[in-house]
Parts: C-alpha cells; structure tokens; sequence
C-alpha cells in the first residue's frame, strides 16, 4: 500500500492555521479571516470573482461569509462602476481595523516561518502547494460529468 506524503501535512498545517486564528483573531472565523487579509492587500476591495479565483470556496459559502460580514458592518457590496452586473466587496472603516489586525498577524507569522524555514525552502513549498490546487482542480474537472450526490431538503 502507497502511503500519503503530502497531504496529511498540508491538511494538519492549515488545520493549524485556522488554530492559530483563531487564537489571535477570535472575531472571524478562518475564512473570513483569510477574506479580510486578502482584502487588506488588495487596498479593501475586491470583486466577488476575484476572491472566488484567490480562495477556490464554493461560491455559496463565499456568500455565506460575504453575508456575515456584511451584517457584521465590515464590508458593504457594491455595483461595479464599470460592469453592474459585477459586485465589488469593499471594507468598512471598523472592516479595515480587523482586516489590518488578521493581515499583521498573518505577515508575524510567515515571518516566523520565514526564519525558521528559510525563503528557498519556502518558495518551494508555494510552488508545491500551487501544484496541489492545479492538480486537485483538475481532476476534479475531469470527473466533473459523473453526478454529484444533491442534498435533501430537510422535512
């Protein structure tokens, strides 16, 4: 039997980002988070495609994290000036003090990785890690004509 050599450890480093954001960030879960810092680095704003592109969730729970958000008054949507028919997600004042908040905590710890894994070894693991998305997206297009099982409704 072949035996996982990557997955297991990228899943237990993510699951121990979301820790640590959790810890340091307790006022966005790990999506919102991630959202925030991308939208800090994109000068607080972004169109609904663009975050769908950066982050690959389903567009539903981009939503569901756009709506939290949103009712929580750190982002407002907003028609595109130059296609309506886009939506512009863009941080509030309150938004942008957590956004800056999550990005800086993100920025200490890659920092620290940084220091202890050094940059090649990290350019490399980027490298990979963006081979991992390519390839898991590809094959799942690939199947993507065999039928996916479609929830219930609840009775």
């Amino acid at each position: 039997m072949e035996r996982l050599r990557i997955i297991p450890a990228l899943h237990r480093a993510t699951h121990r980002v979301g820790l640590f954001l959790q810890k340091r960030t307790p006022h966005a879960s790990q999506g919102e988070a991630h959202l925030l810092a991308h939208l800090h680095e994109h000068h607080g704003e972004a169109t609904v495609a663009e975050l769908h592109s950066a982050w690959a969730h389903r567009r539903s729970t981009l939503t569901d994290m756009l709506d939290r958000l949103e009712r929580r008054g750190l982002v407002r949507r907003t028609p595109s000036e130059q296609d309506r028919r886009s939506v512009r997600i863009r941080v509030t004042a309150k938004g942008s003090r957590l956004a800056a908040g999550v990005h800086a905590e993100l920025v200490a710890l890659e920092a620290q990785l940084i220091g202890r894994a050094g940059d090649r070894a990290v350019r490399s693991f980027a490298t990979v890690a963006e081979d991992i998305a390519g390839t898991a997206e590809e094959l799942a297009s690939a199947e993507g004509t065999r039928a996916r099982p479609r929830r219930r409704a609840a009775s």
